[in-house]
């Protein structure tokens, strides 16, 4: 470098002597001065170079002499030698070899050059390179120089003009420059002493000398623009204004601190600059357009000068700019004034070039914050920046309300619009890319690109050349607003924004590094202090912002524009909203909101909120600006043609793209600072709502929405652009609801209350009509809740309680998604990997199960479905793990209702199902009452049968599941019933449970029994027969499991409870028919009335009762009041036999006689009829049959043994021998069985009623078979007394008739002789007393003749049958089965068969004292004289057969014993009833029937004379012993028998039977026998003997002569039939009596006797005529013993008395 400078400065020595040369040869003939002086230059400049070794400093030190032959030379004013001489200083001074001296030196060259006018632009170079080459030039000498260019700035020559403005500048610049870097040099020592109060204003001492020249150039410069002398600028002869002006401002501009830094500086600005512009400013603030136009001159007039004016807010833009803190009033001042040029009066440049200025200040956002500060927020101070806001907002508006006068193209025609591309552009097929522009109200403003974002590029504040105003272009204006508009809020935001990031972070590590320190003072204080400017530079600019920004949004016609819009009010919401401030986020929210929708769509949430912003006229200046509601001339292109969700707007709603556009403004917002919302997530949530209705997107599951078709009305209609938009706004709607999980609980909770108010207005709306709801609000509840899941605690109760509002709602749509969501969102809180899991926390189980037992409330079925259906998920996603959340599951399952419908039930059961299959063993012990319950309550439902019947199943599952795990549940029972007693007792209550006492595993099987109980009385005989037969086989499987005290409350509380209940229903039961059974069931006609189907759940019952106490009977006598319930039961019993309906009295027998455990060998068709129903398993079959009542069963040996050790159960029945003594209970069995069979025997009082009730066979034939084994049981103390009740229905039992249609079945054909079973059973009954009577005491005996009285009576059954009250009956033999009501039975087999024992008894005890005291004989005979009488008139024939040989048999044993007591006199009174039988029967008044047959007729005869037969054996050998008037009587009997008298009526051919002559014969013989005995005790009775012979022979005398008489008159003619039969009977007769006279001792016979023999004779041969053979061989027959008369006679005198 050493060489380098060595070579320049060679360089240069060489050139200055070159130019020396050159100079000396031009001036050589003109100027030899110079010429000469030149020469010695050279010669001065070699001496230079040869002395000194620093050449240049050299060169300068001799500067001035160097310098002077140029000097010399410029004074030629010859131009080539002033341009040689000019370009020769230039380089020395380009060398800085040029001193102080000969500086000033040049400049005075110059200056005369200057005034000669030569060489214009080579003197502004010179100078210009004379003052930045070095700093040697100062004061005046500088001073000089700048006036020069000054002066060469206002000459005639255009370029020199420029050229001379561009040197000032570079001067004017140079100077300050010079100042900055002395400053800089000084920098590191001491200041300059400050200013002390600047008296003078020249007086500049204390500056140093750069500072000092600048200080009075700037000064000058004051006083030129002011158009006043310059202090310091001597010898200026001109001045403009703009150039001064232009300078001021590029100083102000480049060298601020210099203003900053000194304040000599400062006092200028203030002293002189502000006060010069204000003045400048007057007559443009004093201008209105309009007012005067005369041609504009530089002079200041009263009319605004463009040039000046622009200059004049340049220079104010930097002042502001960079000395706003020293000039604060002063800014106030003009920006006041900058306002005011907005106006629209001013001119339309003045207006342009202000909204530049102010746009140049809306991009320094700090600045702004200044103004904020020092005027806004100072108590007497304009409101600044409002103002400044306000104004732009003011502008904007009044472009497009007053098209502006000076420019006709802003109103303009249609052909210029289209031309330019405006509104009629877009035309269809035009082609045009439509231009950027905003439309309002008919007004078209085109948007320009002015500057790029961020940047205040001005157009016309640049205009430096113009003179004139320039013509503003269309839109221009408004274009810069708009961009100041945005870069305004984009600056405050980001500003703000970045503070508030920085403090949150400072405030979080701080909390990192003292969590538990005090905040810091300081930082505290300036935050507050800055928090407080934020506020009120929002609360300043926000209403002139949002009405500038609300209008443009509307009146955009570009997307871009609005997107910047739309930023911009998005910015300032979330800004708001980080504030906190509620109204300006509100109002800016409400503006995108409004702009989302369709145009006058009215919504009230925007309408509200907005009232108090749109109503209110901002007044700004004088000038209103109105809000501005979107308008609907805009010309936007339609996307979309919707349904309104409002009321108000009738048909179709149409959505533009920039509705679209809001809409994704919209989502952002609340996607991106959702946190800053708060109240304002109304706005946003209902507008966004009312675009999804619009826009027809429908929610699908877990709430997000999809696009789905409208229900109803027009169909939505979309354009393709939006079509492919929809995805992407459902997908940011649910992402947006997905960032939820981001928001702090404050902001969530805003969020959540925004949706619940919203979703109640969509209910509020869908109340009246049925449109289809907006289910928008409930679709983002759920999906809010299902992404915040992780602190549901914080949003559940909120959350869901809106919910359970919505499920109530009548519209059916908006129900269902209520309850979609809610099941959902406890679906999906259960399943949720809580932290801790839900199994530690149960109240949060508890809290997310809640709202589902609120289901339960809500009416509707479809809600109850959806909430069954829940359930039923969470049962089989989370069954193992509710805990303690299954008593809320249970309510809700159990929770159904008749009123709700079938497949509600349905749903519920399978829920039900599912626990009782899956989850009883998961469920804590004291829920498992509760499954009992909700199981009974299925059970009582009438809505569908097949369940009732599936519930009781699972009831008879359930209990086993109780028997299986018995040991296991009791455990856990108890442990929790220590709990619950300890709390009960420090509350001092006691415990609340059903069947307290007992043990707690007891009370469990007390329910589940108690519900069957109350299933057994359901109005469906169905179910009551499924849940009787359920109960008592569960009774009989487990009851061995309850402990003995628990079998009271059984017996009492469940089983005669039920009792009471049952034969209370059965008695009030409807008789009326029951036509079918629903459906196309039929019913059997045994059950088509509610009273048979009751009787059949009675019949049920108490067969299940009874053999309870059959089974259990042990175990039940060792409780107390066993005697009572078994009175009770007897009771029932009773009442139940007594019951108007055979099937329930019949089966009250069965049970009263299976208590009394006389089990009756079952058909196998009865069988276990209650069990075969059921699908009981082998096992309990087994133990149901048992013999043993506490037999353990089978399959539980180990339990059975549990049982015993724990309870002491004896499982065995007692040893034989203990028997208990069962007396008492016995009789009162007894009583019983005496009342039922008084009742149901005793005949109705009333008449023919043919309602009147009839115990059936059956019933009876129970009833009496009952007795037997009862009467083993009293028999020891059976008395007399007893016999006699016992007779009573004995016999009232016989006489009951049967009813006619059932008499085919009962009813044996009546020729057949068969008992009906009834019958059988009565006598059976007698036999058992007569033969326990056999071997019992003495004392017994007694009883005999009661017995033989009621055989008797029953034997008179056969001719006399017995009544029954008044009731007619016929009898069945000539009863058509269909013409009598009541049939009676046919008594004779009865009677025969009472006839028959009764013999069979009296052969056993006819020597019985009480038999022979009680006159038994006498009776029987008495009795059996009725059918004896009858004979033939008897009802069946056999009887008077059987009586006959009865009496004979009897006689045969009772005649000896009578006659062994003849003298007793006991049977006295019986020969007289004998007597009178024989009579009776011998000679009956009965007719036999006409078609007897012969053989008959001898059967009949020959037992007549087996009755003579006995008379000859039994009664006449011992007529001694015999009262003779008995024998009288007899004796007149057998003369009565022995003749024969004709009966006119016989025909002929029956004569001979009819005669009955083997009976006469008999009779005869007897009677011959009984006359010719020697035993004849009286003299009367041989009398009569005798008397009866001669009377017979006398007849036969007659007879025979009659018939010789007829014969021979007949002649040829056969006789009558009936007269050849009698003389044939007298010739047996007289055959008869020869054969007897023959056998007797001649001794015996009378003499007459003989005679009147012999006298027949000739009589006889007489007969030997007849032509009839049977009397011939008669004849001959009689004739045979007259030989043994045949004898010599012997003398008379032997006859003695002749």
């Amino acid at each position: 470098s050493c060489v380098r400078r060595r070579g320049a400065v060679k360089r240069l020595l060489e050139n200055m002597q070159a130019d020396l040369r050159s100079l000396s040869m031009e001036c050589k003939k003109k100027f030899p001065p110079v010429k000469e002086a030149a020469e010695s230059g050279i010669v001065k400049i070699k001496t230079i170079a040869a002395r000194n070794t620093d050449i240049l400093a050299a060169l300068k030190e001799n500067s001035s002499e160097v310098v002077q032959p140029f000097l010399m030379g410029c004074g030629t004013k010859e131009p080539k030698i002033t341009q040689l001489c000019l370009a020769a200083i230039q380089r020395l001074m380009s060398h800085e070899v040029v001193s102080e001296a000969a500086a000033g030196n040049i400049i005075n060259m110059l200056w005369q050059l200057m005034e000669n006018g030569l060489e214009e632009l080579k003197l502004l170079q010179t100078v210009l390179v004379l003052l930045t080459t070095n700093t040697i030039v100062h004061d005046e000498v500088l001073s000089k120089a700048i006036v020069l260019c000054f002066r060469l700035h206002f000459t005639k020559d255009n370029i020199t003009n420029n050229t001379a403005a561009a040197t000032v500048r570079q001067v004017v610049t140079v100077v300050f420059e010079r100042m900055v870097a002395e400053d800089e040099k000084f920098k590191g020592g001491g200041d300059p002493p400050a200013v002390q109060g600047n008296s003078n204003r020249r007086s500049v001492i204390t500056l140093r000398p750069s500072a000092k020249d600048a200080y009075m150039l700037f000064q000058d410069l004051c006083q030129l623009v002011n158009a006043d002398a310059p202090y310091w600028l001597v010898g200026m002869t001109e001045m403009t204004r703009t150039f001064g002006l232009e300078l001021l401002e590029s100083v102000l501009n480049d060298f601020p601190e210099v203003f900053l830094q000194h304040q000599e500086f400062s006092f200028l600005l203030k002293e002189r600059v502000c006060p010069l512009v204000i003045k400048l400013f007057s007559p443009n603030i004093k201008f209105r357009q309009g007012s005067s136009s005369s041609a504009s001159s530089p002079a200041p007039v009263e009319k605004p000068y463009f040039p000046i004016c622009m200059r004049l807010l340049r220079v104010v833009s930097v002042l502001i700019k960079h000395f706003y803190s020293l000039l604060v009033t002063e800014c106030e001042i003009f920006l006041s004034l900058l306002v005011k040029f907005l106006d629209g009066e001013k001119p339309q440049w003045l207006r342009a070039v202000a909204v530049e200025s102010v746009h140049r200040l809306c991009v320094q956002p700090h600045l702004l914050r200044s103004f904020c500060q020092s005027y806004d927020m100072k108590q007497h101070s304009t409101k600044v920046f409002r103002d400044i806001v306000n104004a732009l907002g003011s502008f904007i508006q009044s472009l497009f309300i007053l098209p502006s006068a000076g420019n006709p193209s802003s109103t303009m025609s249609g052909s210029q619009a289209s031309g330019q591309g405006g509104p009629g552009a877009a035309g269809a097929g035009s082609g045009l890319i439509t231009q950027a522009a905003f439309e309002y109200r008919g007004t078209w403003i085109p948007l320009m690109n002015v500057s790029v974002q961020g940047s205040a590029k001005a157009t016309y504040l640049e205009m430096l050349d113009k003179v004139e105003p320039p013509s503003i272009p269309e839109g221009y204006a408004m274009s810069v607003a708009f961009s100041a508009l945005l870069d305004l809020v984009r600056g405050i935001t980001s500003m703000m924004e970045r503070e508030l990031n920085k403090q949150e972070q400072e405030a979080a590590t701080r909390e990192e590094a003292e969590p538990d320190g005090p905040p810091q003072e300081p930082s505290e204080c300036t935050l507050t202090s800055r928090w407080f400017v934020w506020e009120e530079m929002v609360s300043a600019c926000w209403c002139g912002l949002l009405a500038a920004l609300s209008l443009l949004l509307d009146a955009s016609t570009d997307e871009t524009a609005t997107e910047s819009i739309l930023k911009a009010e998005l910015s300032m919401a979330s800004l708001c909203g980080r504030l906190g401030l509620v109204t300006p986020r509100d109002a800016f929210i409400t503006a995108v909101c409004k702009a989302s929708l369709p145009p006058h769509y009215a919504l009230t949430v925007l309408s509200s909120s907005a009232t108090n912003l749109s109503n209110k006229v901002y007044s700004i200046q004088g000038q209103s600006v109105q809000m501005v509601s979107p308008s609907s001339e805009s010309h936007q292109q339609v996307v979309a043609v919707g349904q309104p969700l409002t009321a108000q707007p009738q048909g179709t709603v149409v959505l533009t793209a920039k509705n679209i556009q809001c809409m994704r403004t919209l989502l952002n917002l609340a996607h991106c600072h959702g946190a800053y919302l708060g109240s304002s997530w109304q706005l946003v949530l209902a507008t966004l709502q009312h675009l999804v209705w619009i826009l027809g997107l429908k929610p699908s599951v877990g709430g997000v929405l999809k696009p789905g078709r409208a229900v109803e009305g027009p169909s939505t209609v979309l354009t393709t652009a939006v079509m492919t938009d929809l995805p992407v706004i459902s997908n940011v709607l649910s992402r947006l609801f997905e960032s939820s999980q981001y928001l702090d609980d404050v902001s969530l909770h805003h969020l959540i209350n925004a949706l619940c108010s919203l979703s109640m207005e969509a209910m509020e709306m869908a109340y009246g009509n049925n449109k289809e709801p907006s289910l928008f609000a409930v679709a983002k509840l759920l999906e809010t809740g299902l992404v915040n899941m992780d602190r549901i605690e914080i949003l559940w109760r909120p959350l869901t309680a809106h919910l359970l509002e919505v499920c109530q709602h009548p519209n059916a749509r908006m129900r269902e998604w209520g309850a979609e969501a809610i099941t959902s969102l406890i679906k999906a809180g259960l399943s949720f990997k809580h932290e801790p899991p839900l199994s530690q926390n149960q109240r949060l189980q508890l809290l997310l199960l809640n709202p589902l037992k609120e289901l339960s409330n809500v009416l509707h079925t479809d809600i109850r479905q959806k909430q069954l259906e829940c359930v039923l998920q969470i049962l089989q996603n989370q069954g193992d793990s509710l805990g303690q959340g299954w008593p809320l599951v249970l309510g809700v399952i159990g929770a159904i209702r008749n009123d709700q419908g079938e497949s509600l039930i349905r749903t519920a059961f399978q829920c039900l199902q599912l626990v009782v299959t899956d989850f009883l063993p998961t469920m804590p012990c004291m829920c498992l009452q509760i499954v009992v319950d909700v199981a009974g309550s299925f059970g009582l439902q009438n809505q569908e049968l097949n369940i009732s019947l599936t519930s009781i199943g699972l009831l008879w599952n359930i209990s086993d599941y109780f028997f299986q795990r018995g040991e296991a549940i009791t455990e856990e029972l108890e442990r929790e019933e220590a709990v619950l007693l300890k709390q009960a007792q420090d509350k001092g209550e006691p415990l609340n449970r059903p069947f307290h006492p007992a043990p707690p595993f007891d009370c469990l099987w007390l329910c589940l029994y108690a519900k069957l109980g109350e299933l057994c009385v359901d109005p469906r005989p169905a179910v009551r027969k499924s849940a009787g037969q359920t109960m008592f086989s569960t009774i009989a499987a487990h009851g061995t499991l309850l402990q003995p005290p628990t079998w009271n409350i059984v017996v009492w509380k469940v089983l005669f409870h039920l009792l009471d209940c049952v034969r209370k229903s059965s008695s009030t039961a409807d008789k009326e028919k029951i036509e079918s059974g629903g459906g196309n069931i039929l019913i059997h006609h045994s059950r088509d009335t509610a009273e048979k189907q009751w009787a059949e759940t009675w019949v049920l019952t108490l067969a299940g009762v009874a053999r309870i106490f059959n089974t259990r009977r042990y175990l039940l006598q060792q409780l107390g009041d066993f005697f009572k319930a078994w009175e009770v039961l007897l009771d029932h019993i009773q009442s139940a036999a007594l019951s108007k309906n055979n099937e329930v009295s019949l089966a009250a027998l069965k049970s009263f006689q299976e208590i009394l455990q006389l089990v009756t060998p079952i058909k196998d068709t009865d069988k276990l009829d209650a069990l075969a129903v059921m699908d009981i398993p082998p096992v309990l079959m087994e133990s149901l049959q048992g013999s043993g009542p506490g037999r353990p069963l089978v399959r539980s040996d180990s339990l059975a043994e549990r049982l015993v050790q724990r309870y002491g159960v004896q499982s065995s029945l007692p040893p034989p021998g203990e028997e208990l003594d069962d007396s008492a209970l016995w009789w009162s069995a007894w009583n019983t069985w005496y009342r039922i069979g008084t009742e149901c025997t005793r005949p109705p009082s009333g008449g023919t009623n043919k309602l009147v009730f009839v115990p059936s066979q059956p019933f009876l034939t129970a009833l009496i078979q009952i007795f037997p084994a009862l009467y083993q049981h009293i028999a020891g103390g059976f008395s007399m007394e007893d016999l006699k009740k016992l007779g009573v229905i004995l016999h009232g039992a016989v006489s009951v008739p049967i009813s006619s249609d059932s008499s085919p079945f009962i009813l044996p054909s009546y020729t057949e002789a068969v008992l009906t079973s009834l019958q059988e059973a009565v006598l059976t009954a007698l036999d058992v007393l007569q033969k326990a009577i056999c071997v019992g005491s003495e004392n017994l005996q007694v009883m005999y003749p009661a017995i033989f009285e009621q055989l008797l009576l029953f034997v008179e059954f056969s001719c006399k049958p017995p009544q029954y009250g008044k009731m007619e009956t016929k009898h069945v033999a000539n009863a058509k089965y269909n013409q009598a009501e009541w049939v009676a039975l046919n008594y004779v087999p009865f009677a025969e068969r009472s006839l028959e024992v009764m013999v069979d008894l009296y052969h056993k005890t006819a020597c019985h004292k009480a038999v022979i005291n009680e006159k038994v004989l006498q009776n029987i005979i008495k009795t059996l004289r009725i059918p004896l009488g009858l004979k033939y008139a008897c009802p069946a024939e056999s009887t008077w057969k059987l009586a006959v040989s009865s009496l004979l048999k009897v006689l045969s044993i009772g005649l000896p014993v009578a006659r062994q007591q003849a003298s007793s006199g006991k049977f006295d009174t019986m020969w007289p009833e004998l007597a009178n039988a024989f009579e009776d029967f011998l000679f009956t008044k009965s007719t036999p029937p006409d078609n007897r047959s012969i053989q008959e007729f001898q059967r009949n005869e020959a037992i007549d004379v087996q009755v003579v037969q006995l008379i000859s054996t039994e009664i006449l050998p011992f007529a001694n012993f015999i009262p003779k008037e008995f024998v009288g009587r007899i004796m007149s009997m057998l003369n009565k028998g022995s003749i024969h008298s004709q009966s006119s009526s016989f025909t002929e051919a029956e004569m001979d039977i009819r005669m009955r002559e083997e009976f006469s014969k008999v009779c005869f013989e007897t009677l011959l026998q009984f006359s010719f005995s020697n035993k004849v005790s009286t003299p009367q009775e041989g009398y009569i003997s005798r008397m009866a012979l001669s009377v017979l022979l006398q007849r036969a005398q007659d007879v025979l002569r009659r018939y010789v008489e007829d014969q021979r008159l007949s002649g040829r003619c056969p006789l009558p039939r009936q007269q050849v039969t009698e003389i044939i009977f007298v010739l047996k007769a007289i055959s008869t009596l020869m054969d007897s006279l023959k056998k007797t001792q001649p001794e015996n016979v009378d003499g007459n006797v003989w005679v009147q023999v012999i006298a027949l004779y000739p009589t006889l041969v007489e007969c030997i005529t007849c032509s009839s053979p049977e009397v011939s061989s008669a004849l001959k027959e009689a004739l045979g013993p007259f030989k043994d008369f045949m004898q010599p006679p012997v003398s008379k005198v032997q006859n003695g008395e002749s």
